[in-house]
């Protein structure tokens, strides 16, 4: 039950940290929202192939085995 509470809090102060943030008034350049653009997508693939790992080794999981005997040899 502590873990939650401490969680509640650690939001509720993550929250009034952000809320008080002043602007920053910077100048990003072309190329800054191209770098941004790159690391979603390189984001996305990274998920994509982390998610496709995990998939076949949870199909291979409940694949059932074949030793090749059964091929009448």
């Amino acid at each position: 039950m502590t873990s939650v509470k401490a969680m509640t809090a650690a939001i509720r102060l993550l929250t009034a940290t952000l809320a008080v943030v002043p602007a920053a008034h910077a100048y990003l350049d072309p190329s800054t929202g191209s770098m941004i653009v790159s690391a979603i997508i390189g984001i996305f693939a990274t998920l994509a192939l982390a998610v496709k790992t995990w998939w076949y080794k949870l199909k291979s999981l409940f694949r059932r085995r074949d030793d090749g005997n059964a091929g009448g040899d």
